[in-house]
């Protein structure tokens, strides 16, 4: 089967999928926008039209339903919904493989030439609706194409995302430029896996909100640059505009972790960032009950060396190459659930951030807290960033402003070093003691001992604080239980 320009029909991600996602790209409340046609017809013009009708990309150039709308609906549409007998909801394919009725079909399906998902690890229907509606919310009001590609862990995102531009062919003396304000596992990556064991040379940016202490370690073999915005757990921002620049000058991609804004909040590919993870195991799926991740790029990148095959669509490489070589897919059913928790994710992420200013906010009148680390805070040293990048999607309209929320976690240092960090941790009652975050159940964990206990000893975290991830419980009884919990420290 050849697309109409003679080409052939590219392997698609899913099943009866290509109609619906042509829809959510061309229409707003049924009628076509100018700028839709103007997209799909460049689409079409560079690839063909079958690139879109056979649903092999995840766009999401997405200029018609609001973001709340592609969260509930996705990819999945009526049309579909009644090829499956009516179900509201995608269908859970919890299945490994695909039955062909003929040797023939199987040939032509595995060639890519029909449309099938053939093996689950080079796809899967769920898995394939998750991703669409992951690159519908990332590339939300970017004016460029994008794809996504989900993953077991938000860990192995950001290994997938990272490693393939390590490659010795392009260079024998690879480097990589990043924050150290990052989440610990992220840093032993980069430390132990890509320094200690592939040679890599890591260098680590002293002042992450200094664009020249950026630049001096930037030269003609360093193949990214790496920041999480805002950061785990001293939730700091860079500015991503400024390190795009940077980066694009130097022709190399800007990666950014975004996982603790969520794309109701902030999405770095609108601020020039080339390439987005995330952990879908934490505000995406805040049920708390699967794990995932996921990389979302802009397409058509130019990157110094890279090969274009991997450039083009390098969320389609990693699903076409690394992810089905390797093996880091997604389950369908761990799909399906984060499919029904991230329909949410805006009004859940809206009244969640709301509270944790309030919680912020009451710390820092405390005079029994030494310090209270939240973006929202004037305080906070990357307040002036979050104020300007930080918005709740769709706030603003006729009649109304645009509204900042800053996230949902937040540290915070109890006067009296770690013996009171630990006491008033051991003394939460309605706040889980937990290592997760982004959760409906707020949690707390002290990062030292916890999430960046193995590198303790480097990573820019205070001993002594205690980091809490705000959710769905009432603002007041997350409070009282932090007043208790300090009142009763001694």
């Amino acid at each position: 089967m050849t697309g109409r320009h003679g080409s052939p029909r590219p392997h698609p991600r899913g099943f009866q999928r290509g109609r619906a996602r042509s829809r959510i790209l061309r229409q707003r409340h049924g009628r076509r926008t100018g700028r839709a046609d103007r997209q799909i017809r460049a689409a079409r013009g560079r690839r063909g039209a079958a690139v879109l009708d056979a649903g092999e990309e995840r766009v999401g150039t997405v200029t018609g339903p609001r973001f709340a709308t592609l969260a509930v609906r996705g990819s999945y549409d009526h049309e579909e919904a009644a090829s499956n007998r009516g179900s509201l909801s995608e269908p859970a394919y919890l299945a490994t493989a695909q039955h062909f009725d003929s040797a023939e079909t199987m040939r032509a399906t595995a060639a890519g030439e029909r449309e099938g998902w053939v093996y689950a690890r080079r796809g899967n229907p769920t898995v394939g609706h998750l991703e669409d509606t992951v690159a519908a919310l990332e590339g939300y009001q970017v004016d460029a194409e994008v794809s996504a590609a989900v993953t077991t862990t938000g860990m192995a995102a950001i290994t997938l995302a990272t490693s393939s531009f390590l490659s010795t062919a392009v260079g024998a003396k690879p480097n990589i430029v990043a924050s150290p304000a990052c989440y610990g596992s992220t840093v032993m990556v980069f430390d132990k896996r890509y320094g200690d064991e592939r040679g890599v040379s890591v260098r680590w940016v002293d002042d992450p909100l200094s664009l020249d202490a950026w630049e001096r370690n930037v030269d003609e073999d360093t193949r990214f640059l790496f920041a999480e915005s805002p950061s785990n757990p001293m939730v700091q921002l860079v500015d991503i505009p400024a390190l795009a620049a940077l980066a694009h000058r130097a022709q190399i991609p800007l990666i950014i972790d975004a996982t603790l804004a969520t794309p109701a909040l902030m999405r770095p590919l609108a601020l020039g960032a080339d390439i987005v993870v995330h952990s879908l195991t934490k505000a995406a799926g805040a049920s708390g009950r699967s794990m995932g991740g996921a990389v979302i790029a802009r397409h058509d990148l130019r990157f110094r060396g890279q090969p274009t095959q991997m450039t083009a669509d390098f969320a389609g490489y990693l699903r076409r190459g690394p992810m089905r070589d390797m093996g880091s897919v997604l389950s369908p059913f761990n799909a399906w659930t984060l499919l029904a928790d991230i329909r949410e994710l805006r009004a859940r992420v809206d009244t969640m951030s709301t509270s944790a200013l309030r919680v912020a906010e009451y710390l820092a009148d405390r005079g029994d807290v030494a310090e209270v680390f939240y973006p929202g805070l004037p305080s906070h040293r990357t307040h002036h960033l979050a104020k300007r990048d930080m918005w709740l999607v769709d706030s603003g309209g006729p009649g109304r402003d645009a509204v900042n929320r800053f996230g949902f976690l937040l540290g915070f240092r109890p006067a009296g070093g770690v013996p009171a960090a630990h006491r008033v941790l051991d003394r939460l009652d309605l706040v889980w003691r937990a290592n997760n975050l982004g959760q409906v159940k707020s949690t707390a964990t002290i990062p030292a001992i916890g999430t960046h206990q193995q590198i303790a000893g480097d990573a820019p975290v205070p001993p002594d604080m205690i980091r809490l991830s705000v959710g769905l419980e009432h603002a007041d009884d997350i409070i009282e239980d932090l007043a208790q919990a300090l009142d009763q420290r001694s």
